[in-house]
């Protein structure tokens, strides 16, 4: 398995891939890989003749310096997951800040149309900036035909989906179903850092979320709202930051349910100090 941490390197390879007519995937991640991370790539791979792994934790999308240093680093045990997937088609990007950034390590300001501005816009400020200044340098970088990303990430796969619009780069942006663990727990490399307690807590997100949709069937957005909030307030440890349900397309909060369009429930929820997202299609 071929690992580059040079763009130069990287770059070189893909148009060695694209000189052969060879089809090329792209999985962004930021590592600590699991199962969620190997069912995008084994889809990238499904549909391309090669798949680039990137694993970089990108410093300019945390607005908290503590869980940017407290995020999980784990290449050798990535490049090894991944192996056992296929050692030959999948090509790995682990570059350095300084080759991402060349020692400016700042985002650059985007403009998504105000999907930057809702959910998790509203609690991590820059956030999203960051996002779009990482994704849109990998895909300057990369190339790829196609990008692979997970809706447990549901906004920041619009955002992508915004960005390569708004800036006609040309590659088709793939969304795949959130994996989760046997008890429900949408994966996520934070679930390694939860202490035994949090972790047979937390399966209590997705179970409300699952009984929020099957009230929405009959209830407005703002009783099922108040009736998670009110869930959360009588749970022993858990803290919810929010629950929103919200038009799939502009992500604004639903004021007023029409049949005519789709809608999601988002939640972000404080395991401790870590920080759980997940989410459901409610129609």
């Amino acid at each position: 398995m071929e690992i580059y941490s040079d763009k130069q390197q990287i770059t070189c390879a893909i148009d060695g891939f694209k000189a052969k007519k060879l089809t090329v995937g792209m999985v962004p991640t930021m590592g600590a890989l699991h199962e969620g991370h190997l069912q995008l790539v084994k889809k990238a791979l499904a549909e391309n003749d090669k798949v680039v792994v990137s694993i970089f934790v990108n410093p300019t999308q945390f607005d908290n310096k503590d869980d940017l240093l407290k995020y999980p680093r784990t290449l050798e045990q990535d490049v090894a997951l991944l192996k056992t997937v296929s050692p030959n088609s999948i090509v790995v990007y682990a570059p350095t800040v300084e080759d991402m950034y060349g020692g400016n390590t700042v985002s650059q300001n985007f403009d998504f149309d105000g999907l930057e501005f809702e959910m998790e816009g509203r609690f991590r400020h820059g956030h999203f900036d960051g996002v779009g200044t990482i994704v849109k340098r990998f895909f300057d970088i990369v190339k790829p035909h196609r990008a692979y990303f997970g809706e447990k990430d549901f906004q920041q796969l619009a955002i992508i989906k915004k960005l390569v619009e708004k800036h006609d780069i040309p590659v088709q942006i793939v969304g795949c179903e959130i994996h989760r663990e046997s008890n429900g727990l949408a994966m996520s490399s934070r679930n390694t850092r939860l202490s035994p307690e949090y972790k047979e807590a937390a399966p209590f997100i997705y179970k409300t979320l699952k009984a929020a949709k099957e009230k929405f069937g009959t209830k407005s957005a703002t009783k099922v709202t108040e009736w998670v909030y009110e869930q959360f307030d009588k749970h022993d440890i858990l803290e919810l930051e929010y629950f929103l349900i919200s038009d799939i397309d502009t992500l604004k909060p639903v004021k007023r349910k029409s049949k005519t369009k789709k809608y999601r429930a988002f939640i972000a929820v404080y395991a401790n100090d870590i920080r759980l997202i997940d989410n459901i299609a409610l129609n």
